[in-house]
This record gives structure tokens, sequence and C-alpha cells, in this order.
């Protein structure tokens, strides 16, 4: 039988992305067999594979499942949290399959989130070179310039490195507070915040309301569905893998 390398093992396995196994690899967290892994090497479905001392167990046939999630606010990107915080994963505490987050949001965001253990799906979502759009709901402090607008627009620097173009509507304003509807094709840390702050704008509001071509709609906050065989679709059309 073909062996595949371990970290899309992992990954299909459902336990973590392709891009964290290969982190645990580096960090030497995964075994095979007993013996310490190295990025690149191989197994098969017969082979023993732990993760800190933990058993992987890949099913031969996996059940992929694909959500959707409107996450509030006050909730951590995490499976689970050394400081007790509230987790986006308590909210699909009735979801059999045992899935993980595509990309994050912080704390003070809200939201449209992935989830799936599909780990070949969620990584190429993932992947920078892959340019999938996420479009976001923001309001900001005070007011907004023309030359503000242009700097959001053509990219700023963050840490050295100036963010790709983005596209930035002004969707509304008022009094001391602006709307806008920005869509970058990258996902930095908290990189929407720190655009902002970095034209010195202050975020009051954030809310993501689409990835890719797949739009939160009408989901309530804290509800969550499995998405459509149509959106799943147009997912992977839109990474490549049109199937």
């Amino acid at each position: 039988m073909e062996k595949i390398r371990i970290q899309k093992m992992i990954a299909d396995s459902g336990y973590c992305s392709r891009r964290k196994a290969e982190e645990l690899i580096s960090k030497g967290r995964v075994k095979l067999n007993g013996h310490p892994v190295k990025l690149g090497d191989k197994c098969g479905f017969k082979d023993l594979i732990t993760i800190d001392g933990e058993r992987l167990y890949m099913p031969r046939k996996k059940n992929f499942v694909y959500i959707m999630l409107n996450k509030p606010r006050g909730y951590v990107t995490t499976v689970s949290d050394e400081l007790d915080r509230r987790c986006v994963m308590d909210l699909l505490e009735d979801v059999e399959e045992r899935v993980y987050p595509v990309g994050r949001l912080d704390r003070n965001s809200e939201g449209l989130l992935l989830f799936t253990n599909d780990g070949e799906f969620a990584n190429s979502i993932m992947h920078p070179s892959r340019h999938i759009t996420k479009t976001y709901r923001v309001t900001v402090r005070p007011d907004i310039t023309d030359e503000q607008l242009v700097k959001l627009s053509e990219g700023v620097d963050i840490d050295g490195k100036m963010t790709l173009p983005a596209t930035v509507i002004v969707k509304e304003k008022q009094q001391g507070r602006v709307v806008l509807l920005m869509t970058i094709k990258e996902g930095r840390n908290r990189q929407i915040r720190r655009m902002c702050e970095a034209v010195g704008l202050e975020v009051a509001r954030l809310r993501r309301i689409s990835v890719g071509p797949v739009k939160l709609g009408m989901l309530k906050p804290g509800a969550w569905r499995e998405l459509t065989a149509e959106e799943l679709r147009a997912l992977r059309t839109a990474i490549g893998k049109a199937k």
C-alpha cells in the first residue's frame, strides 16, 4: 500500500490542520512506531502514530463534515484554553464529528467561522498562496479621510511587510463613526484591526461576513449549520479543487 506523508495523515484524521501537524513534527512531539519523525517522513494505515504520547486513530473512510458558525464576541478560537475562557468549541458540543476551526477570529471579533475535519481542505483555504478573500463589516471611529481610505486600499506596513491591496468601501457614515466593508486576500494575525490602527483608526466592531463565496447570511450569533452542497462546491472552485 502506498504510504503518505505523516502530516497529511494527521490532518486527515481530523486532529488538526496540516500546518499545525508540521509544527508538531518540527517540535518533536510526533512519533512513528515509537521513534521521532521529521518532515517528509511517510507512513501507512498500519503504523502507530503518537502525538505527545497519545495514539492517533485514522479511520480508513472519513466522514468529512463542513460547518459554519456565527461566532459571538467573547469566545476564543481555540479547541481548549488554559485560561478557562469560553471557546468556540463550546458552541459545537452537539457536533458528533471532531472538527477544528479553519483560521481564526480574535476574542472580540465576531462573524463567520468555518470548521471541518477535512485537513486537506482546511489547509487549502488557509494557505497564503490561495488568496481566498474574506470580507468584514468594520465599524471605526471617529471618521475616515480619503487619505486613510487610499492607504487601507493600497496596503499598509505591518511588522515590516506591506499588506496586499484590499477593497475598502464606505458603507455608512454617522457622527463619530463609520462603517466599512473591507475585503482582504490574506489572513495575517489580527490583520484588519492592525491595518486600521496603522492609519489611526479605532475599531469599535469587527464582523466577518464572508469567506470566499460563502456568506454568513442570517445565521444567528452562536448558531451553526452545515455548508450546503452548493457552498462547498463554490469553495472548492475558489481554492482550485472543484469537485
